[in-house]
């Protein structure tokens, strides 16, 4: 019974003939063929799966890069709003120094200054108030304008 499990039987003989040859030869053929079209196919199914692999990698990675681009794009407008704001305030205060009669309050009032024949009185609390104030204006602009020239870098 094990005989004809495995394919032959105490009974049936092969015949030993041409046509029996080929259609070995052409079985043999045919599962050769099968077995390089199988393994054509793992090969050409690795290969796209690494590709895919690959590219879902650069995709990945040039979201990553997008995101952080928009980051820094956020920074630098924000960084521009604040230096045009310096930059509009320092234009106004360039054309207040263009007016003769703001420079000479401005020196009467910081460097007292004075015309001919006047005196001057200052009080103490106010002049060191405008000082501050003046000072604290000042400081103010150069802080904004050195803040975002370091954000830059």
């Amino acid at each position: 019974m094990t005989d004809v499990i495995n394919g032959r039987d105490k009974n049936v003989e092969q015949l030993d003939n041409e046509y029996v040859k080929k259609q070995i030869a052409k079985y043999q053929e045919q599962h050769r063929q099968v077995v390089f079209k199988r393994r054509r196919l793992t090969l050409l199914l690795t290969i796209t799966c690494l590709i895919f692999i690959f590219v879902g990698f650069q995709l990945f990675s040039d979201h990553q890069r997008l995101v952080k681009l928009e980051e820094i794009k956020q920074e630098a407008v924000a960084d521009n709003k604040v230096v045009s704001d310096n930059v509009s305030q320092l234009k106004k205060e360039v054309a207040l120094l263009k007016d003769e009669d703001y420079v000479a309050k401005l020196a009467r009032s910081r460097f007292y200054y004075s015309k001919d024949g006047e005196k001057v009185y200052p009080i103490a609390g106010q002049n060191q108030n405008t000082n501050e104030q003046e000072d604290a204006k000042v400081e103010k602009a150069i802080d904004r304008t050195n803040g975002s020239s370091t954000a830059e870098e």
